[in-house]
């Protein structure tokens, strides 16, 4: 064998590091014996054909410099240690485990026995270690030369009030796409492809959020099911892109094809958000595989029950913690993202479970490290950080606790927006927060109403058009007998479990999914539409598809029929009336009261009798409809001048009761109101839209909303109470109208 020429390297930066004359390797592991880093001829090799002592010991990184060594080497680590689980250590150096720090991860697992550090099936569990060598079957990690010609790219840097973010998941969004290439379906470069980009332009959305593209493990048990982990949240490389979403290769190939999409969203004013995972990783519990960070220091990268190391802590639901509270994970997640920003040209980051980031030996934190350090850290904290601000542990959900620069995915805006227009009692009060950006949640500890991140839909739950034609989930094509998934959906199937051939149904249920979009981009905070909503996605009633790598999930673009076009054309209507009028997106939240020099309030509420909402009715339990008048007289704007902005006064109006409610139009005489949308209609956006004046009655169907544009007359006259206001009781609906419980046997069916 040819001599091996290696030097003493460097312990920064971890990783595998090309210099332009070699390669530097480091790997941090502090209880380790001994490291041997190991080199591959080719994916195909069953066992290294080199094995390197790393005899080089600093700061706890093991590190050496290989001259000779190019882009393109595969290679992985065996490392020594005691195996002693009820000790917290699980060192097995036969082995073969990813670097923590690979750029790029090749090939998947070859699934059996020998993945696992103990002996499976054994009478002690995994207190008996298993010596047989795994390298056959194992992915490797990849030199990579990170060298890309960006050609002058620019981050589109969208203020965060003014961004439309839609979620989506890499290889669902083309894989059924006939105007992508067929070669380039499903990948990286099939998303940034000029029919994928021209598609998300038309829409209007300025972000894409990726759901996980770090390199992840497909679990056993799913692949013993013949199942994949599509969704991705089962990290096992931290700085790789999943090599499966690749057209032009893993070795490597993956990630130049990642920045070629994320320049190429860019030169279309598209950002790029990640969904990130660093709350665990793909390994599990203590009797899952032995794939990298485990075997390297399990003590100081996973969080460990203080009175029995041999288990988990477990925040995630998944087998395991990782351990931010060592300062090496937690530098690793640091590096990571500045990897993805400086690197890979990034825009932002969703925070998947990120309660379980900011938990210390006492619980949430607020002045966890994890905050502190992205809060000084003078790149990660200029990009967009949204939180998942829940866990499954104890004080876990932490809607509107976060800090300062965090947004959030406002689960109470889904939930509550949901249960409003399901007809559910008493929500009209919390719907008011909603609309308005949840003051409530945001306001106390200085942030904007671009903290609140509003959905209805997600990746994690039923879609749309699922939303409002299931009562219950339909999760059997998981394999878990329909276990799996949340049952607390707030949803409603309008008479009939799934699709029908009902008419009647089908009508209300198609009004229902406009009043969904309607809601949510009329809304302060920053809207996000989850892909494929747009034009009425199914996933069959399945409220967890995360192993469904098939037709469930992908989106359907050839099955889009009069109805499903129709659906897009008013989404893409309500985002353009969402950029083209500033008083939907205010970065400030309203004050409730009349504006300084003024007599206009930016905001009021009306009830359908013309008058301003009382104490008394906004905490009637039988309330469910509204008016909501914002002022477009005087806007603050975030800006270099300052300028106010001016814009159009508009009245929205909603009812979710089950039948049709006249509002009376606020206003002084002389006022005209032009209805632009009315959500009863199949279009929703009015072709030509009606005009109606101060003091007249504006009907709004059942379950229905509408939207009104001032045309004339001043805003101060439009904030008033009208000249006309009649009486109106709150307790039965409306004024002509009977409660719930007194109307016919079918409508309080209908009442959900």
């Amino acid at each position: 064998m040819t001599p091996v020429k290696t030097w003493l390297g460097y312990p920064y930066p971890l990783g595998a590091t090309w210099l332009g004359n070699g390669v530097n390797f480091a790997l941090f592991s502090e209880h380790a014996t001994s490291v041997d880093l190991c080199l591959f001829d080719s994916m195909d090799a069953r066992q290294e054909n080199i094995r390197i002592p790393m005899t080089e010991h600093t700061d706890q990184v093991w590190h050496l410099f290989m001259p000779d060594v190019r882009p393109g080497q595969i290679y992985g680590y065996r490392v020594s240690g005691p195996y002693q689980p009820e000790q917290g250590m699980r060192f097995n150096s036969s082995k073969l485990l990813i670097d923590p720090y690979a750029k790029a991860i090749a090939g998947g697992i070859d699934w059996a026995d020998e993945m696992f550090g103990y002996v499976v099936g054994g009478k002690t569990e995994d207190s008996t270690r298993d010596f047989r060598d795994d390298a056959w079957g194992m992915p490797k990690s990849v030199v990579i030369d990170n060298a890309f010609d960006w050609a002058n790219d620019r981050n589109p840097r969208t203020p965060l009030h003014q961004s439309v973010i839609y979620e989506v998941h890499v290889k669902g969004f083309t894989e059924l796409c006939p105007n992508v290439p067929e070669k380039l379906r499903g990948t990286y470069a099939g998303m940034g492809t000029a029919a994928s980009i021209e598609y998300l332009k038309e829409l209007g959305v300025t972000a894409v959020e990726l759901l996980p593209v770090h390199a992840h493990v497909d679990d056993k048990q799913l692949v013993d099911r013949g199942l994949v982990n599509y969704w991705g949240y089962n990290t096992i490389g931290f700085f790789a892109p999943e090599a499966k979403y690749s057209s032009s290769g893993d070795m490597g190939e993956q990630v130049t094809e990642f920045k070629a999409m994320v320049r190429n969203l860019h030169a279309a004013g598209i950002e790029v958000i990640l969904d990130v995972v660093y709350n665990h990783t793909g390994e599990g519990s203590h009797l899952g595989p032995t794939l990298s960070f485990r075997g390297i220091d399990n003590i100081d990268y996973y969080r460990l029950l203080p009175q029995d190391p041999r288990f988990y802590l477990d925040f995630t639901g998944t087998g395991n913690t990782f351990n931010l509270l060592n300062t090496r994970t937690l530098q690793l997640v640091m590096d990571s993202l500045r990897y993805w920003i400086i690197e890979m040209h990034v825009d932002g980051f969703r925070f998947d479970l990120a309660s379980t980031l900011a938990r210390d030996h006492n619980g949430v934190n607020k002045l966890h490290a994890f905050f502190e350090i992205i809060h000084q850290d003078p790149v990660i904290s200029q990009r967009k950080l949204i939180a998942e601000p829940w866990d499954i542990g104890e004080g876990g959900y932490q809607v509107g606790n976060f800090p300062i620069l965090w947004a959030e995915w406002n689960g109470k805006y889904r939930d509550v927006v949901r249960s409003f227009w399901k007809g559910d009692e008493g929500r009209i009060g919390e719907v008011a927060y909603r609309l308005t950006g949840s003051p409530d949640l945001y306001q106390h500890d200085g942030r904007r109403p671009y903290a609140s991140i509003n959905f209805v839909t997600s990746h994690d739950g039923f879609t749309l058009t699922d939303l409002v034609s299931y009562d219950h989930k339909h999760n059997e094509a998981n394999g878990e007998k329909n276990s799996d998934g949340d049952n607390n959906n707030y949803s409603w199937n309008h008479g009939v479990e799934g699709p029908t051939d009902d008419p009647k149904i089908n009508a209300l249920r198609e009004r229902q999914r406009r009043n969904f979009l309607a809601t949510l981009f009329v809304s302060q905070g920053v809207p996000m539409l989850c892909g494929g909503d747009e034009f009425g996605r199914t996933q069959n009633g399945n409220n967890n598809a995360y192993c469904q790598d098939n037709e469930i999930s992908w989106l359907n673009w050839q099955k889009r029929d009069a109805k499903p076009k129709a659906l897009l054309e008013f989404t893409k209507k309500m985002i353009q009336l969402r950029r083209e009028h500033p008083v939907f997106r205010r970065p400030k939240f309203f004050q409730g009261r009349r504006i300084r020099g003024s007599e206009i309030k930016d905001v009021m509420w009306f009830n359908p009798g013309g008058n301003e909402m009382s104490d008394e009715e906004w905490a009637s339990p039988f309330a469910r409809c509204l008016g909501m008048l914002l002022s477009g007289d005087t806007i603050d704007v975030l800006s270099f001048t300052g300028e106010p902005i001016r814009d159009d006064t508009f009245l929205f109006l909603i009812n979710a009761h089950y039948e049709p409610i006249p509002f009376l139009l606020p206003g002084q005489e002389d006022l005209e109101w032009q209805l632009i949308l009315d959500t009863a209609t199949e279009e929703g956006f009015l072709i030509e839209p009606k005009k109606f004046a101060s003091g007249e009655d504006v009907p709004v169907a059942d379950r229905g909303a509408c939207l009104l544009k001032l045309t004339s007359g001043t805003q101060a006259q439009a904030r008033q109470e009208s000249y006309k206001k009649r009486h109106f009781d709150m307790t039965h609906g409306a004024s002509a109208a009977k409660r719930p419980e007194q109307g016919t046997a079918e409508q309080t069916s209908k009442q959900k």
